[in-house]
């Protein structure tokens, strides 16, 4: 598939500078001034109609039709002119506008008309923008200095993409006096087309990039911004630093989970399923970067303490405490051979402390014995410059130690505290690449990063369905019931139906009666059998128990009916505006030995549903006990959900209590989740408690809230991560009888994907690929099977064996920019090409790319690729050839 789209604006062959001056603070001088000091190799044309020359390069009055190909325009002139400078962009060919203009929006109604009409012309002229009201960008490795910043950056290998220009000019500053570089520098400002999302996507792709900073200050798009970030997360690391982490007015919610769920949780929530890493702090953005770009890799999470000094371990100790990091517990074999080396004063436990004498060979047989510990994952390293120290010798012990490892090397990171004793052995760990800290908590931060990035990661490898395979819910029973609250002009269901919604779901809820006064309540509670509960039915009543309406383990109907009366009389009395429908009576939920749980949703209005888990129960928000997640869930997601909170640990044995029966809390999790991925009409759910012991699992009490939002034409529209699309798997049959199964594509396909490539010959390869290739590269592979099911599809084709299942063909889609457009690829192994599969697979294809929304697919062919074309005609693609490329011809379908 073709270059990216962004790859004209990153990379210029050349620059119209409109508003270009030699007036004294003019954006336009300051830009033209940079291009030319940072040394830009492409033509730069500057264009203002008052000067002939401009900074000693020939001005334009008008861009015109220049000789020499301008890819990008920087535009410094007044909002007003703007619309009619990009006219002339699109006559002239330009690809991309950068506008640094400001004046676009904000409360200001003819901001937004201009906004509007310069989308809608850039639109018209095929123009990708970068802005408005933003600093602009730079590419060091190529000379592109297209900002109006006073400084100028390195080269390296870090991108740095920030919504603030302000942020970018502070940390290019503090990054030059560290001798810090970047492959790549973008402001997006107001965003009012290029946004988050694309960056990222086209630095996942850029070679010269290792790794990718990210300064947000919110988002709109979640959809877009997830999208982007998983894909360059796939494939490099990205280090998130987020302002505004605090709401500055909390806002009143009904529901125990709104009260308890602020936008920067949901945000976390978000990063961690996107794979990515966040930092709270400028250093700690550049640390995280530093440990992440270095490649280390990790095989386990337990770290290991090394130090002449006892202060420092202690103070490491408790950092990787505060960050969940767990300490490596040396094993008796390693403890016997360091007290074989060490003076007998040594601490005998992890942080491992060789004392403040410590001599270059003694630290570097420590850290050989240490490294061999199979107990231990990743070390940090520390030294203090004491009176007898060598600091710079231990330093070229360690590094060689480090180096020496065999196999998977383990990480190592140095902390030589201190400056001028100690700077020339961090010049040596630079020079090796070992990632080097000043102070004890920033080491283990470090590492906490790159086990946060490990985690995370295999969050992001996740694709779950949004239903599971056993026992389908009554989706069209549970919309029936939602659809009769709305019609009644209710947005909040009465418990009985919520509880219906839930057994729609087969989540097990406790069967509550519904009675008007105190002797339906006793009949009712006869017929059930005792032990009943009570508890008031009053749809505007939120938390029962605060107006005293729960009334538990009644054992005969004497006490149901005095307790009924007793509680309709009461609060009808202290609550005379509340409509009171009666009481509910239902059996006490007998699971075994009970606790108290919380499962509950919350439409967040950036990321949509949310799921919570956590302690249950009336104090529930002052316990404060959730972690949150995106749906849709798998097992593993929910896993790593209960890990993250403290009820985890009640989910286990203590006292007398026998363990909980966790699979029956996981799937309660699971279908919670499927609910809100097929319900968008529900906007909050409380299952509080959800009762969970040894005999399974009960929801004693729930509450469900419908959206405000009306339905959409695509059913996941209100999820920030597209499902994996289950539903589009088909089983066909080939023209001669062959089954074979069509699917989209999952992340563990990547053998198996790869192998189908490594069959195919050297032509269909060559027919694919249109360039020489024997098998995918690792980026090639990780791309292709770790797809985003909303903008891009891969549909593989399986046959099956002797129990052994073969991938014999694949055919796949990438969205343009547009929205409307997508790109297709299709390739057949060899041995099946002739027998309907190719067929198969485009039909599929174009079935998905429809329903997405997609108006016209399109594929670039080789002329002698005479069998795609025929397959194209015969489902109705129109041929066209292309004048750039005159083997290639362009097939595409309207859909």
């Amino acid at each position: 598939m073709g270059a990216h789209a962004l790859e004209p604006i990153f990379n210029p062959r050349g620059v119209a500078v409109f508003g270009a001056s030699e007036r004294s603070g003019a954006l336009g001088t300051t830009v033209l001034a940079n291009l030319i000091e940072a040394g830009y190799e492409g033509t730069v044309i500057p264009v203002n109609p008052r000067h002939d020359s401009v900074q000693g390069l020939a001005c334009r009055a008008e861009l015109g039709h220049p000789s020499e190909p301008i890819d990008l325009a920087v535009i410094a002139t007044p909002a007003a002119t703007v619309p009619e400078i990009l006219r002339q962009c699109g006559a002239a060919g330009v690809k991309g506008a950068v506008i640094l203009s400001a004046g676009f929006g904000g409360n200001d109604p003819n901001g937004s008309r201009l906004r509007r009409e310069i989308v809608e012309i850039a639109e018209d002229h095929r123009i990708r923008l970068v802005g408005p009201n933003c600093l602009g960008l730079m590419r060091p490795s190529i000379g592109l200095n297209a900002t109006f910043s006073h400084n100028q950056a390195l080269p390296g290998h870090l991108a740095l993409v920030s919504q603030s220009g302000a942020m970018i000019t502070a940390v290019l500053d503090w990054a030059r006096e560290r001798g810090i570089g970047f492959s790549s520098i973008a402001s997006t400002g107001d965003a009012a087309d290029i946004d988050f999302g694309e960056i990222l996507d086209y630095l996942a792709m850029d070679r010269g990039t290792s790794g990718i900073l990210l300064y947000i200050e919110g988002i709109r798009d979640a959809r877009r911004f997830l999208t982007g970030l998983r894909a360059a997360a796939r494939l490099k690391p990205v280090i998130v630093l987020k302002s505004a982490r605090h709401d500055t007015g909390a806002k009143a919610a009904a529901t125990h989970t709104g009260a308890m769920i602020g936008g920067d949780d949901v945000f976390d929530a978000a990063l961690a399923r996107a794979g990515v890493v966040r930092v709270q702090r400028i250093s700690q953005w550049f640390s995280a970067a530093q440990t992440l770009a270095s490649r280390l890799t990790l095989r386990g999470e337990k770290l290991l303490l090394l130090t002449n000094g006892g202060g420092p371990g202690v103070m490491a100790a408790d950092r990787a405490t505060d960050l969940g990091v767990p300490l490596a517990e040396p094993t008796s074999d390693t403890l016997a051979a360091l007290d074989k080396t060490l003076p007998p004063h040594w601490s005998r436990a992890n942080p491992v402390d060789i004392l403040g004498d410590a001599t270059p060979s003694r630290y570097a047989e420590a850290l050989r014995i240490c490294l061999a510990d199979e107990s231990v994952d990743m070390l940090v390293v520390m030294l203090t410059p004491q009176a007898m120290t060598d600091p710079t010798g231990c330093a070229r012990e360690v590094i060689e130690q480090a180096q020496a490892q065999e196999g998977t090397h383990k990480p190592v990171v140095a902390c030589w505290m201190g400056e001028t004793l100690v700077a020339e052995a961090r010049a040596l760990f630079d020079e090796a690449g070992i990632p080097n800290f000043t102070s004890p908590e920033a080491a283990v931060e470090a590492l906490a990063y790159l086990l946060t990035h490990r985690r995370n990661q295999k969050l992001l490898l996740q694709t779950p369905a949004p239903l599971t395979d056993d026992s389908p819910p009554d989706i069209g029973g549970a919309r029936l019931i939602l659809e009769s609250a709305r019609q009644a002009g209710r947005r909040v269901l009465t418990s009985r139906e919520a509880k219906a919604v839930l057994q729609a779901f087969r989540i097990p809820a406790e069967q509550a009666i519904l009675a008007r006064d105190a002797d339906e309540a006793m009949v009712s509670a006869q017929g059930l059998g005792f032990p009943v509960a009570l508890k008031i039915s009053a749809p505007a009543m939120t938390h029962k128990t605060d107006v005293g309406g729960v009334s538990l383990n009644l054992h005969d109907a004497q006490s149901v009916r005095e307790e009924a009366r007793e509680m309709l009389e009461r609060i009808q009395e202290e609550h005379p505006d509340v409509e009171i429908e009666g009481v509910t009576v239902e059996r006490m939920a007998a699971v075994g030995h009970p606790r108290e749980l919380l499962v509950g949703v919350s439409r967040d209005p950036v990321f949509g549903p949310v799921i919570a888990f956590g302690m249950g129960g009336t104090a529930v928000e002052v316990i404060r006990d959730r972690a949150l997640a995106l749906p849709p869930l798998n097992t593993v997601l929910i896993r790593r959900l209960i890990e993250q909170t403290r009820a985890a640990l009640l989910l286990g044995p203590f006292r007398n209590a026998p363990e909980v029966k966790q699979h029956a809390v996981e799937q309660v999790l699971l279908r919670v989740s499927e609910m809100v991925c097929e319900l968008p009409e529900i906007g909050a759910v409380d299952i509080n408690p959800l009762l969970a012991g040894e005999d399974g699992v009960m929801a004693v009490d729930a509450r469900i809230e419908l959206s405000d939002e009306p339905p959409k034409l695509d059913a996941y529209a209100h999820m920030a991560i597209y499902p994996y699309p289950m539903h589009f798997k088909r089983e066909v049959t080939l023209a001669d009888g062959t089954p074979v199964t069509l699917r989209p594509i999952r992340p563990e396909d990547a053998e198996t994907e790869q192998a189908f490539v490594r069959k195919l010959s050297r032509e269909s390869r060559y027919m694919r690929f249109m360039r020489v290739l024997n098998e995918l590269t690792p980026e090639m592979l990780v791309r292709f099977t770790q797809i985003d099911y909303d903008r891009e599809m891969a549909f593989i084709a399986l046959n099956e064996e002797d129990g052994k299942k073969e991938q014999i063909g694949v055919a796949r889609y990438n969205m343009e920019p547009d929205g409307e457009t997508a790109e297709f690829a299709l390739v057949v192994g060899d041995d099946w090409q002739a027998r309907g599969l190719g067929t198969a697979l485009l039909r599929i294809l174009v079935e998905y790319a429809r329903q997405r929304g997609v108006r016209e697919l399109f594929g670039d062919v080789l002329q002698r690729n005479s069998g795609m074309r025929q397959l194209g005609a015969r489902l109705g693609f129109d041929e066209q050839v292309l004048e750039s490329e005159e083997d290639v011809v362009r097939i595409s379908r309207s859909l």
